[in-house]
């Protein structure tokens, strides 16, 4: 297995702060930052040539170790599939960073004491002039729509406010500075309503506000020094909550799904570079891996990892499908055979006939690693098939994260770095438009594949696993077959499409 194929899972990014903590290494030791970044292999990068071609399949937010400044620094590592069906990684290096708004006037006071202040934290500070939305919003209601012509381009453009922007090395750095900046705002945000609230400040306030150093005067009923002064003009921060990967392809406009050329340097040259290809539009084709699992369970229960088993895993790649059996569970060895259910969707099945549940699971993880899939389909993998298969395995000693490089995230979901997990139950709640009943894979299956799928009563599982194991084999690789061209006709295309323009990855296009 190639220690950049299957690395740590960043989580998702629902939850910022989750997100980013796992991505930047926050409250890590060095040593532990280290041997984190070795045993992914991030530091490497690709090999200097002239230009190669890459289909965009995934991002992930890394750390790099930036030898001339000795320090850790953040960056995006994007997963392509070449053009002649390779696999190749770069990570493209981006300071991380938020907007600080001052006061009108007091700018260059809080420009100047965020320099002091971060100078040997930060990359750069800058100021910024950005369009107000607060103030544009506010235009619109006040104003009737005949001062707004919407004919013309960029209508809204013209209202523009200055801002301080803090550029990091690292999310590491941005998180603390953005910790020790928000009770600043906050505290100002409170005097700034008691100041309001005060007659005498106010009356001040409408006399001297011809006067651009009007808000220096109020504030200097207040403070004492020149320091305060700077504080007390910040007063919010902006787009710190934005997560790290979103905010490179925001900037540097990359989005999955799309042709690249990459031009490459060593690590001592320039970092890489992006040249988006908008000529070439047939996609390649990944390698899909789908797969379900069936489990023992007792009468009138659901199957629990802690006491059941795994008695058969099917699963399908590109086509050709595969079915491990436990013979522990079921009573006779099963040959090869097919399941078509209909002449647009063959399933060729060839059967492994294992030993005992622990020889099923490493067969399992083993023809992962061999096939290095692209994208790994499950239906409902990240509530069921996925838990119960890292339970399992568990039992037995083994570490799903060691051995496949997937692991459970913040947000109970999957995930993989190079590898995206698709479960197509989450197309089917919101993008199918199936009634709330009818989301189950069996009723999928006749509405959209229009096909009536091979149904097994969950309480006779057991006992046909025992009589009549051709019936169950049959049974349980009608839903690999179901789960992967359900995947292939509806969500593959749908995600990717969609992937061109939001700035995600498709977990999460295919999640949010």
């Amino acid at each position: 297995m190639e220690e950049d194929e299957f690395e740590e899972n960043v989580g998702n990014n629902d939850d910022f702060t989750e997100d980013i903590v796992a991505s930047a290494g926050l409250g890590l030791s060095l040593e532990k930052r280290f041997e984190r970044l070795s045993q992914s292999d991030r530091i490497d990068q690709l090999p200097e040539f002239e230009e190669r071609i890459g289909w965009l399949y995934n991002l992930q937010p890394c750390e790099l170790f930036d030898e001339e400044r000795r320090r850790f620094v953040s960056a995006l590592d994007l997963y392509f599939i070449g053009d002649i069906g390779d696999r190749f990684k770069i990570s493209v290096i981006y300071p991380p960073y938020f907007y600080v708004g001052a006061k009108v006037g007091r700018e260059n006071d809080v420009d100047a004491y965020l320099s002091k202040r971060y100078h040997n934290r930060f990359l750069s500070c800058d100021l910024v002039a950005k369009e107000d939305l607060e103030k544009i919003c506010l235009t619109i209601k006040k104003n009737t729509p005949k001062f707004f012509d919407l004919d013309l381009p960029n209508h809204l453009a013209g209202i523009q406010r200055t801002f301080i922007r803090l550029r990091f090395h690292d999310i590491d750095d941005l998180i603390k500075a953005r910790k020790e900046l928000q009770p600043i705002v906050k505290r100002n945000a409170e005097r700034e309503k008691e100041q309001q609230s005060r007659p005498e400040l106010a009356v001040l306030k409408r006399a001297t506000s011809s006067n651009p150093s009007s808000d220096l005067l109020v504030d200097c009923l207040s403070n004492a020094n020149v320091a305060e002064k700077q504080i007390d003009g910040i007063i919010e921060l902006c787009e710190f909550d934005v997560p790290y990967h979103i905010r490179v392809c925001i900037d540097l406009k990359i989005n999955v799904g799309l042709w690249y050329g990459v031009r490459g340097q060593s690590k001592s040259g320039p970092q890489n570079q992006l040249v988006l290809k908008p000529d070439l539009i047939e996609q390649p084709e990944p390698i899909v891996f789908a797969f379900d699992i069936e489990c023992t369970k007792m009468p009138l229960k659901f199957p629990t990892a802690a006491s059941d088993q795994i008695m058969m895993i099917s699963y399908m790649i590109d086509t050709q499908g595969y079915l491990i059996i436990n013979r522990e569970i079921i009573s006779q060895d099963i040959d090869d055979f097919e399941y078509t259910p209909k002449k647009e969707y063959p399933g060729h099945f060839h059967v492994f006939n294992e030993s005992n549940e622990f020889e099923l699971l490493k067969r399992f993880f083993n023809h992962i690693i061999d096939v290095k899939p692209h994208i790994l389909v499950t239906y409902n993998g990240d509530s069921f098939d996925m838990p119960f298969v890292e339970q399992r395995a568990q039992f037995y000693g083994l570490n799903m994260f060691n051995e496949i490089g997937f692991r459970k995230d913040s947000q109970d979901c999957y995930l993989s770095r190079p590898c995206i997990h698709m479960d197509c139950i989450k197309w089917v709640k919101r993008d199918s438009y199936l009634p709330v009943g009818s989301h189950g894979l069996k009723a999928v299956t006749k509405a959209k594949l229009r096909y009536n799928p091979i149904e097994i009563d969950p309480e006779d599982m057991c006992r046909l696993a025992v009589e009549q194991p051709q019936t169950l084999s049959n049974y349980s690789v009608s839903d690999a077959v179901a789960t992967y061209y359900l995947y292939m006709k509806y969500v593959h295309t749908f995600i990717f499409a969609l992937g061109t323009i939001i700035p995600m990855r498709p977990d999460e296009v295919l999640r949010k």
